[in-house]
C-alpha cells in the first residue's frame, strides 16, 4: 500500500486491522486507537480518497491502496490550512481527536469549499471529541473554507 505518498510493504495476518498495522507496524501515530468498534471515528484515514474508520477495515483490504493520514497534508513542515485554523480557533485541547477531525474537514473542504455549518456538522458527526464541545471545531472548519475556495 501507499501510506502518505510512500510505497510501503508490510506482512499482515488475515484478521489484522488497518488501524493496528498503521500504528504498530508503520508507526503512524496520528491514527488514534480508542474504541475498535467504529463508534468514535478517531482512527479515521482516507482510503483511496474516501474517509474510513481504520478499525473497521482489514489491513488486507488496503493491499495496493492509497492511505492518507493527517501527516500527508503537512508539506515542507507547513500545516494544511484547516490544521492551522484548528490552532487559531483553539479547536483542540488534549489533541487526541484533532488528526481525525482535521483530516475529515480537509477532505470535506476539498470537495465542498462552500460547505454550510449544517453540512460541516453532519460530515464530522462520526468523530467524537471529549474536550471542546465541538463549537471551536465547527468554527475552525467554517473559517478554513476561505483557504479552499477558488
Amino acid at each position: 500500500m501507499t501510506v502518505n505518498g510512500e510505497r510501503r510493504a508490510v506482512e499482515v495476518k488475515d484478521n489484522e486491522l488497518l488501524l493496528d498495522v498503521l500504528r504498530d507496524k508503520l508507526y503512524v501515530k496520528s491514527v488514534k486507537a480508542a474504541c475498535w468498534k467504529g463508534e468514535c471515528g478517531l482512527c479515521t484515514v482516507l482510503l483511496n480518497d474516501l474517509p474510513v474508520k481504520s478499525c473497521m477495515v482489514l489491513a488486507m483490504e488496503a493491499d495496493g491502496a492509497d492511505v492518507k493520514t493527517a501527516e500527508y497534508f503537512i508539506k515542507n513542515g507547513e500545516l494544511a490550512p484547516v490544521q492551522r485554523s484548528f490552532i487559531e480557533h483553539g479547536a483542540l485541547q488534549c489533541g487526541f481527536c484533532t488528526p481525525a477531525f482535521s483530516l475529515a474537514a480537509h477532505h470535506l473542504l476539498q470537495r465542498n469549499p462552500n460547505a454550510t455549518r449544517e453540512e460541516i456538522k453532519e460530515y464530522l458527526s462520526g468523530i467524537i471529541c471529549r474536550c471542546t464541545g465541538y463549537k471551536q471545531i465547527i468554527e475552525a472548519v467554517e473559517d478554513a473554507r476561505k483557504y479552499y475556495q477558488k
